[in-house]
């Protein structure tokens, strides 16, 4: 899909930012440290913002020339699952990768597990629904402590299913679709193969209405000047008032609030080229951003509605390139959860809707785990004419010799 603006692209970036935790006045928000689910783990919330941008930086070298829309939330959450089974350089490998140096797996759950509280409930005013779930091959063994850390930290619903049903994608698939608002339908395709023995699934649903929402009657339709040049028409909303704003000699960006202003979406305006402009910035650059803002009166503002749909994306290269290959390979290590596994696909996808009213918004992420060789039970069934041979074991001499071609008679 080429690239079909400027604003929307940058648009997308942030509102998943604000998703893992990282806005600004979301971190204003007076919450305990303390939840009945979890603890608040700012180590964490700290690796999240790092690890968004970082991959939405390598996905943007692969695909500089079109749109992009991911959930990062959705990405490390299903990852962290796959951590609770890693051991040894697997371990490692996903801990940093996803920039947890230095957080327990202790803090992980625990912080995962007041994350998903939070966020799911942040607002009354706003339709959030993370969800996780696990799906098992019937038959296949999992070990009982990584079933049990995902249902009580991360919440994850845990199925067991007949792989070789032509009708098991779409159970799978009905799930995504009830937990993204139906807004994602079809991601896992018949067949499975024989050698897939697991997936694990996050689903992050979102829907909320600007806190002012822009007038139908005032969005009018006008040029917009696109990445390669080219000139395309788009409907722009537009409304005056006081407005969270900041610039910079780089960037222009504006803070619109959802709901009772619990959420957020930050929209970046850069000046110059923004795949140039996207390879310098970082999580301590998005910091830096959130403090610059600052209210505005009578910003008159324009943003373009719009719908995106990115995906279904192989993730496998971009987190291999951000250290975390080993988990792609049959030398990895998820003895916690089964031995010879390994992850053979990480699936993204995502969708967006921006409108007047507000903003729907879902995402997915699939860790597809394939056994290193499948074991069929060994057998040998002397039913058909075969050959026999007597033998000096020690030195293989041949004492006698026959063929047998029929049964008794």
């Amino acid at each position: 899909m080429r690239a079909k603006c400027i604003l929307p692209f940058v648009l997308i970036i942030s509102f998943v930012s604000l998703l893992i935790g990282g806005c600004g006045f979301m971190e204003k928000i007076n919450v305990l440290n303390d939840s009945e689910n979890g603890d608040k783990t700012e180590a964490l919330i700290s690796a999240n913002k790092e690890f968004s941008w970082d991959i939405f930086k390598k996905l943007n070298e692969e695909d500089s020339d079109k749109e992009i829309f991911i959930s990062p939330l959705s990405i490390s959450s299903m990852l962290t699952m796959a951590l609770n089974g890693a051991e040894g350089a697997t371990r490692q490998a996903l801990i940093e990768g996803l920039r947890y140096d230095g957080i327990s797996i202790e803090e992980l759950n625990g912080g995962y597990s007041y994350l998903i509280d939070r966020i799911s409930n942040i607002d009354e005013k706003v339709d959030i629904e993370i969800a996780n779930s696990i799906w098992i091959r019937n038959g296949f063994d999992v070990k009982q402590n990584f079933i049990d850390n995902s249902r009580n930290f991360l919440n994850a619903e845990v199925e067991s299913l007949d792989f070789s049903d032509l009708s098991a994608p779409q159970t799978i698939n009905d799930w995504i679709a009830r937990k993204t608002g139906n807004l994602i339908t079809n991601v896992i395709n018949p067949p499975i193969n024989a050698d897939v023995m697991m997936y694990l699934i996050n689903a992050i649903y979102f829907k909320g209405e600007w806190t002012e929402a822009f007038k139908k009657k005032d969005t009018f339709e006008t040029d917009f000047y696109a990445y390669d040049n080219s000139t395309d028409k788009v409907s722009m909303m537009q409304r005056t008032g006081k407005i969270e704003y900041c610039a910079t000699d780089d960037y222009q960006a504006v803070r619109l609030p959802y709901g009772n202003e619990k959420t957020g979406m930050v929209v970046i305006l850069p000046k110059d080229d923004i795949n140039k402009f996207i390879n310098k910035i970082d999580h301590n650059w998005w910091n830096d951003l959130l403090g610059r803002l600052s209210p505005v009166r009578d910003l008159n503002l324009k943003i373009p509605k719009f719908k995106m749909e990115y995906g279904v994306k192989e993730l496998k290269k971009s987190l291999a390139e951000l250290g975390m290959g080993l988990i792609f390979t049959d030398s990895a290590d998820f003895s916690g959860i089964a031995k010879d596994l390994y992850i053979s696909r990480v699936l993204h996808k995502a969708v967006v809707d921006v409108n007047e009213e507000g903003t729907e918004a879902a995402a997915v992420t699939v860790g597809e785990f394939t056994i290193t060789a499948i074991r069929e039970p060994v057998s040998f069934i002397a039913n058909r004419p075969f050959i026999f041979i007597i033998t000096d074991n020690e030195e293989g001499n041949i004492l006698f010799m026959g063929k047998k071609l029929y049964g008794d008679r």
